[in-house]
């Protein structure tokens, strides 16, 4: 294989990854005109083509996403075996990548982090904010954050929290004009916030927990957002019930800026994991990444 090759594949790789050539040039430090000049050459001389373009999108065709599924798992082997090589350098050092919604990063990986990317100033850490339950492989990450139960079994996972409570809330300005909900099924005949999870497309379905039955109940609104920490502004805000993490609600209900409705509903999930390959070939700036967000058991 040419280097011409290996360079255009690895452009290749960034922009169908990004979905864009915009965001794909900033990694490489270029122009998206650049870029899709590099791929078009890549396109005539394999002969197919690799990527659907529109004015605002940029989508793998269905060649480009077979290559895409086949060449990512090589360019990570390699990437590995790189890192590997900070095994003889006398500090760790490398670039990880990690996903996670932005609950996960700010309560579990970013406190846990500030020293140690002080103690360790050659290591260089990307995080992404998103909920959906990527493919950590195809999207070129590291390592992704879930719940232990969400994770596929062919993955190493790694415990970085307590287990987790969501807690039904809302500010005494909604609840004093209406009834308070005894049972989560009454929460249909309110005005609630939803969250939106873009790996389903759809509105979160708030868990509750009775005698050991799971009740889901789909809630309606004035508001939807894809955040969790929107959604708690809204409801201190007065717009509705919210279901949140208990954590995050806490100062709110100490204050009495919100009240906590139906939390003999409300279960316990198994805490946040991260999760990575089991083929992976941990590099020493990985392990100690890892073992930095470790939750003590």
């Amino acid at each position: 294989m040419e280097r011409q090759d290996v360079n255009d594949l690895m452009v290749f790789l960034a922009v169908a990854r990004e979905r864009s050539f915009t965001k794909a040039a900033a990694k490489f430090g270029l122009s998206p005109s650049a870029l899709s000049h590099t791929i078009r050459q890549l396109e005539a001389r394999l002969g197919v083509r690799l990527l659907t373009r529109t004015t605002r999108s940029v989508s793998p065709t269905e060649a480009g996403g077979q290559l895409l599924q086949d060449i990512s798992p090589l360019f990570e082997e390699i990437g590995s075996a790189i890192d590997a090589l900070n095994i003889l350098r006398d500090t760790p050092a490398g670039t990880i990548r990690l996903t996670a919604g932005d609950y996960q990063i700010q309560q579990y990986i970013w406190p846990k982090l500030r020293s140690f990317l002080h103690q360790y100033p050659d290591i260089k850490l990307e995080l992404d904010v998103n909920y959906g339950l990527q493919d950590i492989v195809s999207d070129g990450y590291d390592a992704g954050v879930r719940f232990g139960e969400q994770i596929a079994k062919d993955m190493i996972s790694v415990r970085i929290g307590p287990d987790v409570r969501f807690a039904a809330v809302a500010a005494k300005s909604y609840f004093a004009r209406q009834d308070i909900p005894t049972h989560p099924k009454e929460l249909l005949q309110h005005r609630c916030i939803n969250l939106r999870l873009p790996t389903y497309g759809g509105l979160y379905a708030w868990e509750f927990e009775e005698n050991g039955r799971e009740i889901k109940v789909r809630v309606d609104g004035q508001l939807v957002f894809n955040t969790i920490y929107n959604v708690l502004e809204a409801a201190v805000d007065g717009f509705g019930f919210a279901y949140v993490p208990e954590d995050i609600a806490k100062p709110h209900l100490e204050s009495g800026r919100l009240h906590r409705f139906l939390e003999n509903y409300s279960p316990y999930w198994e805490g946040f994991h991260l999760y990575y390959p089991s083929r992976r070939q941990a590099s020493p700036a990985f392990s100690l990444l890892v073992n930095a967000l470790r939750h003590p058991t």
